[in-house]
């Protein structure tokens, strides 16, 4: 007999989600009373027919511990709600939903549109659960989303719901650990480097959004923020951090390859922008600049460095993406290559 409430208890006391993940599929194994269980946690991710399934911890049935899926994947590699047609009759339904004749597939719903995130939890057991079974599990969850929805308030923007700017240092310095890592690996076996260990910082910042404001009011100031985090999401991928730094100031922490694919990534975000008709107010653009991180960097350094290149596009005709380290190169910033890597403008 497992202590639920003790481990519900410790449940409470974790911040970090990838651990609060691993930590609910470890409770509900032990819940489930069957030795042979495998279990995936998913969630929702994308907006309206691009929706797809991301899973987001599993526990293989040859398993003893749970793992999270941490590789990053393009939104495109991820199945489509309607590809696993039982998960997607769970959470239409908000009813658990149990398929198969052994081994059996037993999917909970959690979540809501309020809450932010959706997603389904499934059991695949050797026998079928019982229904007390069933309801600890039911109460597991509910209890597993409310703390999400605590993390959220503490964790995203109030307006945007993208992520705040407290949990950035904590993921950069993620993002820093894997790049050291990554280029350990380089030095020792190049052969099993990965294309895309780099990671890029942009700062993202609205033209003229004063003007908005002012000419406009602040309701609409705000719809024009939402909008702009809306099209974030869409244009950037699933494990791209996505923040607001407040104002019209975004950033974005996005790991891949080469200069050109991360240019191309803020060149493709700042051309939506300016296609798209933002209601009232018409036609918006965007300013970007991005740097690379760097071995051994901290936050501050490759935001300023990424605040300086978004800096001399505004100054420089606005609507465009500069890279840090290309301006260098060009002549028109100089790095200063002190213990704070400050950056003096010509």
């Amino acid at each position: 007999m497992i202590d639920v409430v003790g481990a519900l208890a410790d449940l409470s006391g974790l911040r970090n989600r990838d651990q609060l993940d691993i930590d609910l599929v470890s409770l509900v194994m032990r819940v489930s009373g069957q030795h042979q269980c495998a279990i995936r946690l998913a969630c929702v991710v994308g907006e309206d027919d691009n929706a797809r399934w991301l899973t987001c911890c599993r526990l293989d049935s040859n398993a003893h511990n749970p793992v999270r899926d941490t590789v990053g994947v393009d939104l495109t590699a991820l199945p489509l709600l309607s590809t696993v047609s039982y998960w997607q009759t769970a959470l239409s339904s908000g009813q658990i939903n149990q398929v198969g004749d052994g081994p059996y597939a037993t999917v909970f719903p959690y979540g809501s549109a309020a809450h932010g995130t959706v997603g389904v939890l499934e059991l695949l057991t050797a026998r079928r659960l019982a229904a007390k079974t069933c309801e600890t599990v039911s109460s597991i969850l509910r209890i597993y989303q409310n703390l999400q929805g605590l993390l959220d308030y503490g964790e995203k923007d109030t307006l945007t719901e993208l992520l705040n700017r407290k949990t950035f240092d904590d993921a950069f310095f993620k993002a820093a650990i894997e790049l050291n890592r990554n280029e350990r690996n380089l030095s020792t076996d190049r052969r099993g480097a990965s294309a895309d260990h780099s990671y890029w910082l942009a700062v993202i910042d609205i033209d003229f959004f004063k003007r908005v404001n002012d000419n406009f009011g602040h309701l609409i100031g705000d719809e024009v923020l939402l909008l702009m985090a809306r099209l974030m999401r869409i244009n950037f991928r699933t494990q791209d951090r996505l923040y607001r730094f407040g104002g019209e100031e975004f950033v974005v922490l996005m790991r891949c390859g080469e200069t050109a694919h991360a240019a191309q990534a803020m060149a493709r975000f700042r051309e939506q922008v300016e296609a798209h008709q933002f209601p009232q107010v018409g036609n918006i653009t965007v300013s970007i600049g991005f740097s690379r991180v760097r071995l051994d960097d901290t936050p501050s350094n490759a935001f300023d460095r990424a605040d300086k290149a978004v800096y001399y596009a505004k100054g420089h005709g606005r609507n465009q993406v500069c890279e840090f380290d290309a301006l260098v190169r060009e002549g028109k910033l100089a790095e200063v290559m002190e213990e704070t890597q400050e950056v003096d403008f010509f």
